[in-house]
């Protein structure tokens, strides 16, 4: 899903303009992008949370040449699913509508999947 789909999910939903949806996403991930490096955590009730982990620096080498390198101390961002969600995606998916041919026959003879 594309920040455009949320766009047009919020116009067919909500009946506002597309200026309006385009201001009200673009806000809120902004908000969200701030707050972050800000190094502020953000929770989702049903979503998730996302959180700043801060990384000390270290030495570390080289692979190729075993030369020791400094490297600087850093932020990384996790995301951790709310349990709401994860139960949601574990949840068995529909079975699928059945069609004329087994798989082994959509593949062409390159096997890429192509007929």
């Amino acid at each position: 899903m594309l920040k455009s789909d949320l766009i047009n999910i919020l116009v067919a939903k909500r009946g506002v303009t597309q200026k309006q949806a385009e201001a009200t996403v673009e806000t809120i991930f902004e908000s969200m992008k701030d707050a972050l490096c800000r190094g502020e955590n953000i929770e989702i009730r049903g979503l998730g949370a996302f959180h700043v982990k801060n990384y000390q620096g270290y030495q570390g080498r080289n692979p190729k040449t075993g030369q020791v390198i400094p490297v600087k101390p850093k932020r990384g961002l996790l995301f951790r699913t709310g349990k709401e969600l994860r139960d949601r995606v574990n949840r068995p998916a529909p079975l699928q509508a059945q069609t004329d041919l087994p798989p082994s026959e959509f593949k062409g003879s390159s096997g890429t999947g192509t007929l």
